[in-house]
């Protein structure tokens, strides 16, 4: 059997996304969009509790659609508040929708997002060397610029500590434990 990062326990939700997903660079605006809407409805929360709803939130919120989601009305806000697939915290859906608009306004100015966050980590991932998991940090110095530079565009939810959880699940950080087995995949060792 692999040895994985123990985050993931047995939850084979859980074993999937860490298999499949967390750390894996990505590159994609869409994917992009959907990790920060899922990390900001994390807050406060456990991300297990967000997984089991990220098929909801996909159906929800037209599949991370960014334009979509920007012209998202005040009635479908409503909408959304009623809907027990998603994680119905008001503030956490008004952040989506005006997250949305001042995504496509980076998008203008960068060209994409994704140009835009990978700067952060100079356009390669991070590779860290943690042993286990209580050696994590919460931040970074990346993910503390980040998020300050988002805030200045008025994003919302964007702390350093989201921030940060973002970019070991996009594979801009490579978080994985030493002994995990996607710590060598990721590093290219």
């Amino acid at each position: 059997m692999e040895k994985r990062c123990e985050w993931c326990g047995t939850d084979e939700l859980y074993v999937k996304y860490h298999d499949e997903e967390w750390g894996v660079p990505v590159y994609d605006d869409r994917a992009h969009f959907e990790f920060l809407i899922l990390e900001g409805a994390q807050a406060g929360l456990s991300w297990i509790t967000v997984l089991r709803k990220r098929e909801g939130y996909r159906k929800a919120f037209s599949n991370f659609d960014v334009k979509k989601v920007a012209r998202y009305s005040e009635k479908k806000i409503e909408k959304l508040l009623l809907n027990p697939k998603i994680i119905r915290n008001k503030l956490k859906v008004r952040s989506a929708v005006s997250n949305a608009k001042v995504f496509l306004e980076v998008q203008k100015e960068f060209g994409s997002f994704d140009k835009y966050i990978w700067q952060f980590v100079k356009n390669k991932p991070i590779i860290n060397k943690w042993k286990k998991m209580s050696d994590l940090p919460a931040t970074s110095i990346e993910s503390d610029e980040l998020s300050k530079d988002l805030k200045k565009r008025r994003f919302k939810f964007v702390g350093s500590t989201i921030m940060y959880a973002h970019m070991q699940a996009t594979g801009m950080i490579n978080d994985h434990t030493t002994d995990c087995f996607k710590y060598n995949e990721l590093s290219g060792i």
